[in-house]
């Protein structure tokens, strides 16, 4: 099992830049970008929360998570980041799935 490595942040524009800075940094693969859409966003102007997910080795999570949260912290906002070193098999599954897409089913792999 690989390390997963999980970024939130603000904004689509800034979660591109977030992982584009992790690819950068570290042998990772970025395996999802997801959206946060609140309960109230019909109602009220709210942000958009992004998180971006990557896996590989620990080092090169905790490299690509790194610089991910600090170009985040220096566009948007860094909202919470983590490095999950030896994930479960659960939580594994969880990382893999992504919100974006998902009105289109079954078109990013492993969106059920």
């Amino acid at each position: 099992m690989e390390a997963v490595g999980i970024i939130e942040m603000f904004g689509f524009v800034c979660a591109i830049k977030a992982a584009d800075a992790a690819a950068k940094a570290a042998d990772v693969k970025v395996i999802a970008i997801d959206s946060n859409k609140p309960a109230n966003a019909e109602k009220e102007e709210v942000p958009l929360i992004m998180c971006v997910k990557v896996q590989g080795s620990v080092s090169a999570v905790e490299a690509a998570v790194a610089a991910a949260s600090e170009t985040a912290r220096n566009c948007t906002g860094l909202i919470q980041a983590h490095v999950i070193p030896r994930p479960t098999e659960d939580a594994e599954k969880m990382a893999l799935r992504s919100s974006v897409g998902r009105d289109r089913l079954g078109h990013i792999k492993n969106n059920a």
